[in-house]
């Protein structure tokens, strides 16, 4: 911000002070001298002179020019050779030592003493401004009534009409800002330009945005912008250092008390969303624990007609199909309640050395009453491979990534299941192959997302709702292994590859 013009205004008005000051000394001494006063009364006069400019005007300078002029003046009126710089008597020559010295420390101190009453008035004046603004800010209860209390604390301290500009969470100017108007009141007007406007500070490098209309200071939150403190452009020219100061401080006061607030906000709406994840979390559970009972028994007294009656008999087929849907029904159910305890805070994992093989066998005792025809080849070391792990939960990460193989398998290849170590890493690695047509390129990033389903319904496809593979990968991460998908490279088909760490981590 310029200020030059100020500065300039205030070394003319120095000047004339200590033109006049001097002057008046010089018309005193030659009172003095008529009347046969001695000449040290002169140099007392001269010395308060010096005090007078050094009172009266602003800057230390002034008072040690000041001082330096007035011993040439009264060199030059008041010693022979009169009207003449040049000293006869070298006696003077102390004399206008000790006078330039004695004004000069004086001039100084007289200086630094208003300069100390200015930063002291100046202090008092931040400290009541800060103190009410603060006061006021504690009591407001919106985004509006912040803004409010900013704009009508600013333009009484600057003596204008200053405004009030608040972003939005995206960090867009709002279309409307607030403005004071001459007394109490304030009003609402309509934001012109905002996108340009908001080019503007997003590019701004200075601590100030300098337009025809405004001078606005950005109101900084700890990660965005959030609004605009405009002080009118006529009135912005002429604010001081310690003016611009002061707002600087007042601005980020604000963007204090509006942090908090939102703050507040966003505490507020993430204790409400954890109070409908627990309710939500809470219904599912008691819903698929009461689902259990009665799809247990469905399944037993489908798969005991399928038993009693003949493969012609339409009963048989009946009691079949009611025994599929139930099965897949049940292994649903499963999948919400391992999500509902994943997703509890407080749940967990029960950490036990297991052994793969017999982890596995679950898995495909499960797919071998779903999908009787199935093939499945496993190739696995021959020693006995023992890991930490919830035995259960990856039991059925086994089973929704065979079941998604089952469905998906369009050759009458078997699924190829790979288990093996991974010495570097100290991991197992656990690799299921089916022959499909393959996963779409597209669905690759987004298969272990919740409810996804796919462009061509490759998971979960029958009956799906996408959450098979979500849950897999909640249970692996949390098991701290990694999970992938990834089309075969040599023919068709895809893998899905899990690895386990041999050592149990700390969570």
């Amino acid at each position: 911000m310029n200020r030059i013009p100020g500065t300039q205004k205030k070394i003319v008005v120095g000047l004339i002070i200590m033109i006049f000051s001097i002057a008046t000394a010089t018309l005193i001494g030659y009172f003095f001298e008529s009347i046969k006063i001695p000449e040290t009364n002169i140099v007392i006069v001269y010395i308060l002179a010096v005090l007078i400019t050094a009172r009266f005007s602003q800057g230390y300078l002034m008072g040690v020019l000041s001082s330096i002029i007035a011993t040439l003046t009264y060199n030059y009126f008041f010693t022979a050779p009169y009207f003449s710089l040049s000293v006869y008597d070298p006696n003077y020559l102390i004399t206008f030592v000790i006078m330039t010295i004695t004004a000069i420390i004086t001039g100084t101190l007289t200086s630094k003493t208003l300069q100390s009453e200015k930063e002291a008035k100046e202090k008092e004046v931040e400290s009541n401004t800060l103190y009410h603004l603060t006061n006021y800010l504690t009591d407001a209860v919106d985004i509006k009534e912040i803004a409010s209390v900013a704009t009508s604390a600013i333009s009484g301290f600057l003596a204008c009409n200053v405004a009030c500009l608040c972003f939005d969470f995206h960090g867009n100017p709002e279309e409307t800002y607030i403005q004071q108007e001459d007394g109490s009141q304030q009003i609402i007007k309509a934001t012109e330009n905002i996108e340009e406007i908001r080019k503007r500070i997003e590019n701004l490098h200075a601590i100030v945005d300098i337009n025809e209309e405004f001078y606005d200071f950005p109101i900084y939150g700890r990660e965005n912008i959030l609004g605009l403190i405009r002080v009118p452009t006529s009135h912005a020219k002429k604010l001081t250092d310690y003016q611009v100061k002061l707002v600087h401080t007042m601005t980020e006061n604000v963007a204090l008390a509006m942090d908090r607030f939102y703050g507040i906000q966003e505490h507020l709406r993430l204790k409400e969303e954890a109070s409908q994840e627990r309710y939500r979390s809470n219904l599912l559970r008691a819903i698929s624990h009461d689902l259990r009972t009665p799809l247990a028994t469905i399944m037993g007294n489908s798969e005991l007609l399928v038993s009693l009656s003949k493969k012609k008999d339409v009963i048989h087929d009946i009691s079949n199909d009611i025994n599929k849907e139930a099965d897949w029904l049940y292994g649903l159910v499963e999948n919400i309640l391992s999500l509902t305890k994943l997703q509890d805070s407080k749940f967990q994992l029960k950490h036990e050395y297991e052994v793969v093989e017999e982890v596995l066998s679950v898995a495909i005792q499960n797919i071998n009453r779903r999908y009787p025809k199935m093939e499945i080849n496993v190739a696995m070391p021959n020693e006995a491979v023992l890991i930490p792990m919830d035995a259960k939960l990856i039991a059925q990460v086994l089973t929704n990534l065979l079941d998604n193989a089952a469905k998906h398998n369009k050759s009458h290849k078997p699924i190829d299941i790979t288990i093996k170590k991974l010495e570097t890493t100290s991991e197992i690695e656990f690799t299921i192959r089916d022959y499909g047509n393959g996963i779409n390129e597209d669905d690759l990033p987004h298969l272990f997302t919740m409810f996804f389903i796919g462009s061509k319904q490759r998971v979960d496809a029958q009956h799906g709702i996408g959450i098979g593979l979500a849950i897999c990968d909640e249970i692996i991460r949390a098991h701290h292994g990694t999970i992938q998908a990834r089309n075969c490279t040599a023919g068709k088909g895809a893998e899905f590859i899990f690895t386990l760490p041999m050592k149990e981590k700390e969570s």
